[in-house]
This record gives structure tokens, sequence and C-alpha cells, in this order.
């Protein structure tokens, strides 16, 4: 699925890198996907900001080329993010491609017409979670870094959704889970964007291929007895669409759920779509 922002725009691809404007910000990024070649000499963008090094002499880094500021906010309807480049990583703090499944949130959402409870999983800067209090849900956000739930909180300030319904959670996300089992804690909505690889607050590892299938098989038992999605997005190569909806499949079939999955991407200037990884629903 393709989404469309006004704040944000691939310029150009190619040579295993993209160039993008974030507002009034020019970034360069590599970007695996990217298997072709370039059109343009994308170093050398005349409003070029900054360009991440993935091979430098000292290690990966972000490359000034010219004045960034420290922080720098973009915007989606009445969604704001403030983002900016953190060290070591090649991320600004959002993924712009999951606008699609924000949209489909907040469809969903309205549409119900009554109370929704959300979990958010490898809830990030907020994204989703911003998306789900827009329409009306309350929310409990749940990942693993302290720095990016203050970012979330940043993010819901700057968007006037601070006095929402909303729950921070700093935690290892399979050991939220189950302890919400335990609880009897329910909700009518599941999201979670799993990285490929990463370790929780106290060195726990997570490995995709590992672990997903056992994390959504555990949270099936938070579904309230009146469902409304289940959501999953996933950035690791070589996981297909249908790899994401046969795990939603073996584990919701049996509460009715009706599972889509398609690849997500975003357009670029030069009149193509580039490949964002995918994600699996379930609506019931």
């Amino acid at each position: 699925m393709t989404i469309w922002w006004k704040d944000y725009e691939i310029i150009a691809t190619g040579d295993g890198k993209k160039l993008e404007r974030w507002g009034n910000v020019f970034l360069l990024r590599p970007d695996p996907q990217v298997i072709w070649r370039a059109r343009i000499d994308m170093d050398n963008y005349p409003k070029l900001n900054a360009k991440y090094i993935p091979d430098g002499k000292n290690g990966e880094k972000w490359e000034s080329i010219r004045l960034i500021p420290e922080s720098f906010n973009i915007s989606y309807n009445d969604l704001t993010f403030s983002l900016r480049l953190m060290k070591g990583f090649k991320h600004t703090g959002l993924f712009p491609e999951q606008a699609c499944n924000w949209n489909r949130m907040i469809t969903l959402i309205k549409a119900a017409e009554r109370p929704i409870s959300v979990l958010n999983l490898f809830a990030y800067t907020g994204g989703a979670t911003l998306a789900c209090l827009s329409a009306g849900a309350s929310v409990c956000h749940v990942d693993a870094a302290q720095s990016m739930v203050l970012r979330a909180k940043e993010n819901a300030q700057l968007s006037g959704l601070a006095n929402k319904s909303v729950r921070y959670i700093v935690d290892d996300c399979l050991k939220f889970v189950t302890r919400e089992i335990r609880r009897g804690k329910k909700y009518d909505a599941i999201i979670m964007d799993p990285p490929s690889f990463g370790r929780g607050p106290n060195g726990e590892l997570w490995k995709i291929e590992d672990n997903l299938f056992d994390l959504i098989a555990e949270t099936v038992d938070l579904l309230s007895d009146k469902p409304l999605f289940y959501l999953v997005n996933s950035y690791t190569t070589g996981l297909q669409p249908t790899v994401i909806k046969n795990l939603i499949d073996i584990n919701l079939r049996s509460k009715g759920a009706k599972t889509i999955a398609y690849e997500v991407t975003l357009p670029t200037d030069e009149g193509i779509d580039l490949p964002c990884g995918c994600s699996g629903l379930a609506t019931f």
C-alpha cells in the first residue's frame, strides 16, 4: 500500500540510497532495497543537509553538509512529530510509510462507535499510538527504550493529545504481555511493530524469526470478547506478506479473524514505489 505526505517526500533513489525531504530538511540515507542505479548525483544535491555514512572510518555516522537543527517537526494531518538524527543509527524517529496503517486504524476505531482499548507493542516514538488516540481510543504504549517512550510523549504533546487516555510503559514486550495475561487484562486491538533483532531493557534477546510466532500466540489471550483489529508490521528483509498473514491466521483464525497482508511502499518523485516492509491486518 502507498501513502502520500505533504511534509515528506522521496526525491530520488539509487545505488543503495534514498534522498528525502523532511519538511525543510533534506537527508540522504542508505536503503538496502534500492539496488538500481541512481539517475542524479544525490551526494551533491544542492539542498542536502546531512547524509548517513554506513561505512565511515570511525563507524556509522551522520555527516553534516549544511546547517541542520537539533530537532525539527513534520506533520501528517493533525499529527505532529519531533524528529532528530539518531546517533549511530540512520533513523530520524519516524517511519513515514506507516501512515497507511495509521489511516486503517483510525477508520476502524471511528467506525466501531464504542470505546476501544489498544495495546501498542514495540511502539517506538508513537506514530500508531497518536493515530489511535486521535480516533478516540485508549492506548497502552509499550517499548523497551526509555528514550523512545519520552519521544512518544513529546509527540503526543505536539499533537495536542497529551491529555488523552494513554499509558506509557518501558519494558520488554514479551514480559509485559505475560504479566498482563496474569492480571486478566483485555484489549480490543493489538498492534506490534517488532524489530528484526533487539534487546530489552535488561538484556532480553529478541530475534523476529525465533520469537514473533510465540509473541502473537501469547497476545491472543489479551484480546477482548469483541476484538476490533490485530496488526503486525515487519521491516525484516525476506519476510514476505504471506508469512505475516500465516502467523496471524494460525493463531487467530479460531477467533473469526479475517486477515489481509500487503506490501507497504512510498512513492518517489521518479514515479516509482519504494518497498518499505509489509503488514498483516486481521479484523473481526
